[in-house]
């Protein structure tokens, strides 16, 4: 009996695990990011406010909703969904250290719809960086972000 219990327990970790995995994202939901390579909104606001080993923020969505506002001292690289886009955001990580500290989002649409998203981290892991991490914002970045008081910059 106690053999059964122990396979039923761990087949149900394993199921837990993959619906875990699935839900944060993976391959098998179709994003190429895992967990591990993923941050929370409140949790990238405490670490831009941290001293040390601050993360370099990213837009890789359209201009025109970065002028409306966009994380504190974020940059604009992208649309990532575009060849321009996409050339403009190599080009400017090209000098980067492959260890630099860097965090990617758009926002502007649900994130598994998102267009410039996968293809602005595919093209930034490819390139060696060790420490890229997507900004989670499932709905939007006037939701996730905004809608939430946390900082913005116009």
């Amino acid at each position: 009996m106690n053999g059964r219990v122990s396979r039923v327990a761990i087949a149900l970790l394993c199921v837990s695990a993959a619906c875990t995995e699935t839900r944060t994202g993976s391959a098998a939901s179709g994003q190429p990011w895992t967990a591990a390579s993923t941050v929370q909104p409140s949790d990238l606001v405490r670490e831009l406010a941290a001293g040390a080993d601050k993360p370099m923020v990213v837009y890789i969505g359209p201009a025109f909703l970065f002028r409306q506002g966009h994380i504190p001292g974020a940059s604009l690289h992208g649309p990532a969904s575009t060849a321009q886009g996409l050339s403009e955001l190599k080009t400017w990580a090209g000098s980067l250290p492959r260890s630099t500290n860097l965090v990617i989002y758009c926002g502007c649409c649900p994130i598994a719809d998102c267009p410039n998203l996968r293809p602005g981290f595919e093209a930034l892991r490819a390139m060696g960086f060790e420490r890229l991490r997507v900004l989670m914002l499932p709905d939007n970045f006037a939701t996730d972000w905004v809608g939430k008081g946390y900082p913005l910059e116009k």
